[in-house]
């Protein structure tokens, strides 16, 4: 009568990937969940939702996601459809496009910017390529 369904592990310990210091990863990575990264990455990263830029991370290549908090450094583009929160010790060189951006007094930022309160990007990756939208 009562029947309760099983919630998966991720359900259970919250839906965040973590890569630690001292890791480095070469290629693109692609989540729906939020992500923290205190390691390197080479490569692209896409996500649905949040990335958190720790004060050891490194990213060169391109970003897409909903939220992103950076404390690290971040060489390339990034898009952000809401909040680009950069923090004190946070490196920024390239382009950025955000809905919103906060930056505290001491961050780095040789960026070009352009912010798009009422324009959201999405990214539909396909096979043969990356198609961008805009609604």
């Amino acid at each position: 009568m009562f029947k309760k369904d099983a919630k998966s592990y991720t359900d259970l310990l919250g839906k965040t990937n973590r890569i630690v210091e001292g890791t480095v990863i070469k290629g693109d990575i692609t989540t729906t969940t939020d992500f923290r990264l205190d390691g390197q990455l080479i490569g692209n990263f896409h996500s649905n939702g949040k990335i958190v830029i720790g004060p050891s991370g490194i990213v060169k290549g391109d970003i897409v996601c909903k939220n992103a908090d950076v404390e690290g450094k971040f060489e390339g583009k990034i898009q952000v459809s809401e909040i680009l929160s950069l923090k004190s010790k946070a490196v920024i060189h390239g382009e950025v496009i955000c809905g919103k951006l906060a930056v505290e007094p001491g961050a780095e930022f040789s960026a070009t910017c352009v912010m798009k309160p009422n324009v959201k990007t999405l990214l539909t990756q396909h096979e043969s390529g990356t198609e961008e939208k805009t609604a």
